[in-house]
């Protein structure tokens, strides 16, 4: 029969004192964090008796946040992406036990997410959500803060002064990148296209604006036709881009600076044969994968969610534990690129 571990095989594995292992055993606060969870992970380690016990000690000591997210359109693929990539997260954070809440807005309009916004903030500790910059969201990010709850804007930012913090791309340079990319890889010049989701959406604004400062600067042989709005829809985006393949003889490509990519990629399938369009989509999806492997699109610029949800929450759990910042600040996250070549 197979001997069991002991103390000293746990504080062995560990690397700690028997005395230690009695400590975390007996009363977990007398230990450092870091220290105790070496030990619990050692137990799980060595098949420890007492290891079970020693997690759900952990687990009452650590302190319990519920944390909130609001994001948009629960059908499009990003958006289940990002859920499950947030909910990961929060199951992954060691220093405290995190409840995840998260919630799809019905709509984009200002009010609809004010209701959301404020429902959320009377049961979270913090909130993280995508919204318009609008005056009515900004209002009611200042009333929750007024209220010690802390609110941070994903991808595209809004409240600025107000908001706890922006975590998402530095979106001038991704359109820049994107009209880069067009300018390099056009076998000719002419019109080039671009949609963008509103007038109150700072990420596809702020791509806009560094799409078409590219283009003055660098490659004025360019056109860039007047802005289509999409409403980060597939309808409306497959119509838009439909309507501008037809009407424009001399369409070089087009940019998609949010959402609707799947709308955009069937009217290329249905209307860009024999056209030679470039087309730059946002986000990497099933669909936009499968455009990119048939040479449909020319490059999708994508979000590290991963990377940004663990970020998120360590700094929702800071923002809770310390209060929030005087200066509301800007993590940027290095954007990834997808090329038929290397999805």
């Amino acid at each position: 029969m197979t001997k069991r571990p002991t103390i000293a095989d746990l504080a062995r594995e560990a690397g700690v004192s028997v005395a230690t292992v009695n400590r975390v055993l007996k009363d977990r606060r007398l230990v450092r964090e870091q220290t105790a969870r070496r030990v619990c992970e050692a137990a799980h380690a060595i098949g420890y008796n007492a290891a079970g016990l020693m997690q759900q000690r952990a687990q009452r000591i650590l302190p319990e946040y519920r944390l909130g997210f609001i994001l948009r359109m629960p059908a499009e693929h990003f958006y289940q992406d990002f859920a499950r990539e947030i909910k990961a997260a929060v199951s992954a954070a060691q220093s405290f036990r995190g409840i995840p809440v998260v919630e799809f807005a019905p709509s984009h309009r200002p009010g609809d997410l004010v209701e959301l916004l404020e429902d959320m903030g009377a049961r979270c500790h913090a909130i993280a959500m995508m919204a318009p910059d609008h005056p009515t969201v900004t209002a009611a990010v200042e009333e929750i803060k007024s209220n010690g709850t802390p609110v941070f804007s994903l991808l595209s930012d809004f409240a600025a002064g107000v908001r706890e913090g922006y975590l998402g791309l530095n979106n001038r340079k991704v359109g820049r990148t994107a009209a880069w990319m067009f300018s390099k890889v056009a076998t000719r010049p002419g019109k080039v296209a671009v949609l963008v989701a509103g007038h109150r959406f700072q990420g596809p604004e702020l791509r806009e604006t560094g799409f078409r400062s590219y283009f003055r600067e660098k490659a004025p042989m360019f056109e860039v036709l007047d802005t289509r709005v999409n409403l980060d829809t597939r309808q409306t985006t497959y119509e838009a881009t439909l309507d501008v393949i037809q009407c424009e003889s001399e369409l070089v490509g087009l940019y998609v600076t949010g959402g609707g990519t799947e709308g955009a990629i069937a009217a290329l399938r249905e209307e860009g044969e024999g056209r030679n369009l470039l087309a730059i989509v946002n986000e990497i999806t099933p669909e936009s994968r499968a455009a990119l492997a048939d040479d449909i699109i020319t490059m999708a610029v994508a979000t590290p969610l991963r990377l940004l949800c663990q970020e998120l929450i360590t700094l929702m759990a800071r923002a809770i534990e310390t209060g929030t910042a005087e200066a509301p600040w800007q993590t940027f996250f290095p954007f990834e690129i997808y090329l038929p070549e290397n999805i």
